[in-house]
């Protein structure tokens, strides 16, 4: 797909690999953005991207763990 095309919520699912049910749940609580046309709610390619981005966790290197470690005791 174009980057300018609009996906349903299945197709923005599958490209996710998640459940339609759970980009629902997403789109319900806003945590990802969305284009509502009438009464259809439409992702972009950016809209899935985005929230891809934003929910990137950095991995801990050893000296993160003794850190956290040293202000626990």
């Amino acid at each position: 797909m174009a980057s300018n095309d609009l996906y349903t919520v299945e197709e923005a699912a599958q490209r996710m690999r998640l459940s339609a049910r759970q980009v629902r749940r997403l789109v319900a609580e806003r945590q990802i953005g969305f284009h509502k046309l009438g009464r259809s709610v439409r992702l972009t390619d950016e809209d899935v991207v985005t929230y891809i981005a934003s929910n990137r966790v950095e991995p801990m290197t050893a000296a993160d763990v003794w850190a956290g470690l040293r202000k626990v005791a």
